[in-house]
């Protein structure tokens, strides 16, 4: 199953999306449980505008991430038999940085992406062993991108708004989460809690965001990102997740300013995890999770700045948490 998890989320300045999940720190993909893998990508997911690289020049910003859980499933989406008194919380703050270089690659825009976050966590999983708290840095996140735009540009119909990109984005990016953050074995062992993972990752992606002509609004978009995680193994617990893919998605409307829709993130590992070259008991923690909600984006061009609210709940959790309200608020602005 995904334990912990590095997601970093996604955020919007002009026409701007970048990375994870990490609910994965990150979304901090739910610190899924005892044992696992993370998740490449930004925190809470890249949702609207996914496939969009914005204009030339370096843009950074910060996300915050809450979400806490009181059961872990099992494979077959019931309570996780044995786990008593789950308790767990997490609390998360990255800082990101996109750097676009004034140049095109076939047609298209080249983005250099990168994020650190730091969280506080705290969980508690069985009566006999009592809660514990850890803090530290997460895994970092490395992403280089190309994105190409088939459209036209609309201007905005209200002041501060940003130009709407009418027309088909395509992007395909890799990207890579460095198992170099702070890793308690232990504490994600009897804990569910860690804020690094101490596994490498590897991930291919492919997003595409389509944006219609004014119907109701300014433009529907319809945008999504799938991620292909291929995981190393645990050099302390010879742990090794199978691959997971990871879609990302949203639809939203585009009203003067805002950005309004339905968003939602599903996650499926492909085989079955194993551990000192034997499947995991008792059915290899296949991972299986959907979760759904609303995200509220307003643009500040002025500012050359977007702010961007999301929140989501479970809905589909197989070897997974079960998390009623996971919250996400990001910012971001065009530094030059």
């Amino acid at each position: 199953m995904i334990a912990g998890g590095c997601r970093y989320g996604t955020f919007c300045v002009t026409v701007l999306s970048v990375c994870t999940a990490c609910v994965m720190l990150i979304f901090h993909s739910p610190s899924w449980a005892v044992e696992g893998a993370t998740a490449a990508g930004p925190i809470g997911g890249s949702d609207i505008r996914s496939a969009i690289v914005p204009p030339a020049g370096l843009y950074g910003g910060a996300v915050g991430l809450e979400y806490s859980f009181g059961e872990l499933t099992n494979g077959t989406g019931n309570p996780a038999p044995g786990l008593d008194s789950v308790k767990v919380r997490n609390d998360i703050a990255a800082l990101f940085l996109l750097y676009v270089p004034d140049l095109k690659v076939f047609g298209g825009q080249i983005g250099l992406f990168a994020t650190e976050a730091a969280g506080y966590e705290c969980g508690q999983l069985t009566h006999a062993i009592p809660q514990r708290c850890v803090t530290g840095f997460g895994d970092p996140y490395l992403e280089a991108s190309w994105s190409r735009f088939f459209g036209q540009v609309r201007p905005a119909t209200v002041s501060g708004a940003f130009p709407i990109l009418q027309g088909v984005n395509v992007r395909v990016g890799i990207g890579a989460v460095l198992p170099i953050g702070s890793y308690n074995q232990q504490t994600q062992s009897q804990n569910g809690v860690t804020v690094g993972n101490n596994t490498r990752d590897v991930a291919p992606s492919v997003a595409v965001t389509y944006t219609t002509p004014p119907l109701i609004g300014d433009g529907t978009e319809v945008s999504a990102r799938l991620y292909w995680n291929n995981y190393g193994t645990n050099s302390l617990t010879d742990y090794h997740a199978s691959p997971l893919l990871d879609l990302d998605f949203a639809i939203s409307e585009h009203i003067g300013r805002f950005q309004l829709g339905l968003a939602g993130t599903y996650l499926f590992q492909t085989g079955r995890d194993t551990q000192y070259g034997a499947v995991v008991p008792p059915d290899g923690r296949r991972f299986e999770y959907l979760d759904l909600g609303g995200v509220l984006n307003y643009d500040m061009a002025e500012y050359n700045a977007s702010i961007r609210l999301k929140v989501v709940t479970t809905v589909i959790s197989q070897n997974a948490p079960v998390a009623p309200l996971i919250v996400i608020i990001s910012f971001a602005k065009k530094l030059y």
